[in-house]
């Protein structure tokens, strides 16, 4: 059975916080299989969104001594599974788009103007490949990149370091790993794609 991720929104230390610990990724190869098709989002019913009041946003420290103040979170009440995510950009003003990536968690949010507008659950690097935290800008986009490295696919690659980790499309399933990258569900990866901008901020932070 695949595990379950659950939220229970916004605290004053951090964002996505899950039902559970999760043990580390076994040490495996997300891109040797075939990407998965295209999964619908979670359902999004009224109320889908929790919002604080602008005299009283909470406030996140980042990495490097950057803040930022979060207007909304998505009210994600029901748990995600591996390859589950959802997205709700509904009444969000267009802005320029931060990433906040959870190792700990598993989890990725992806914010619009202070508004959550992104969840999924990731994969990430484990073992001798860890993901490195830290805060990073988006240095390149490429749509149909392809490792020369490792001779695979990365779909809707968004490259954080010269050396090569990036947030990119796999096939997010139980007890697999990366190579250190953020693989993310193919239909999440096609839409922040389409909003990120070379120079976005990546916050990735440890367990």
């Amino acid at each position: 059975m695949s595990k379950l991720f659950g939220r229970q929104g916004l605290i004053a230390v951090g964002l996505c916080l899950a039902a559970g610990i999760l043990a580390a990724p076994a040490a495996s190869n997300s891109w040797s299989v075939k990407l998965p098709p295209e999964a619908p989002s979670l359902p999004q019913p009224a109320g889908a969104r929790i919002w604080y009041p602008t005299t009283s946003s909470p406030t996140l420290a980042l990495p490097g001594g950057q803040r930022r103040t979060i207007r909304s979170v998505l009210n994600i009440t029901a748990p995600m599974q591996f390859g589950g995510y959802v997205w709700n950009e509904e009444g969000i003003p267009p802005a320029s788009i931060w990433v906040r990536i959870d190792l700990g968690q598993q989890l990725i949010s992806v914010f619009r103007g202070g508004h959550e507008i992104g969840s999924a659950v990731i994969l990430y690097g484990a073992g001798s490949n860890p993901t490195p935290t830290g805060a990073f800008k988006i240095l390149q986009k490429a749509k149909d990149y392809h490792s020369r490295t490792y001779d695979a696919p990365m779909p809707f690659m968004l490259r954080l370091t010269d050396d090569g980790i990036a947030i990119h499309a796999s096939n997010v399933r139980d007890g697999s790993a990366t190579h250190g990258c953020i693989g993310v569900p193919v239909e999440f990866a096609r839409k922040l794609f389409s909003q990120a901008q070379r120079g976005d901020l990546v916050v990735v932070v440890g367990s």
